[in-house]
């Protein structure tokens, strides 16, 4: 018999939990069955951008000295300007 899962508050405490114990004190993983979500639309819609090629060079080799994906990066970057853009047109418009 295995323990039972606790409820959690959060998802913080529910990550605390599993950082702290084995799943298999609780879960009986031989018994698993995959998953089918053939009904799933991604989240992300994929894009054409032209950029110029140095460009593209100088994100690739920011984004190797940060260790992550170059369009994660550029993504990250259009995320910030956007929600700054967003903030300016807030206050503006709250004048």
């Amino acid at each position: 018999m295995k323990k039972p899962i606790p409820r959690f508050k959060n998802e913080d405490a529910e990550r605390e939990f599993w950082a702290r114990h084995d799943s298999t004190d609780f879960i009986d993983w031989r018994r698993a069955k995959r998953a089918s979500l053939p009904n799933l639309k991604p989240s992300s819609q994929t894009i054409s951008l032209r950029l110029p090629k140095p460009m593209l060079a100088r994100l690739k080799q920011l984004a190797n000295k940060r260790d992550v994906p170059y369009q994660s990066l550029l993504k990250m970057f259009v995320a910030d300007r956007l929600r700054a853009e967003l903030e300016k047109l807030e206050t503006n418009y709250s004048r």
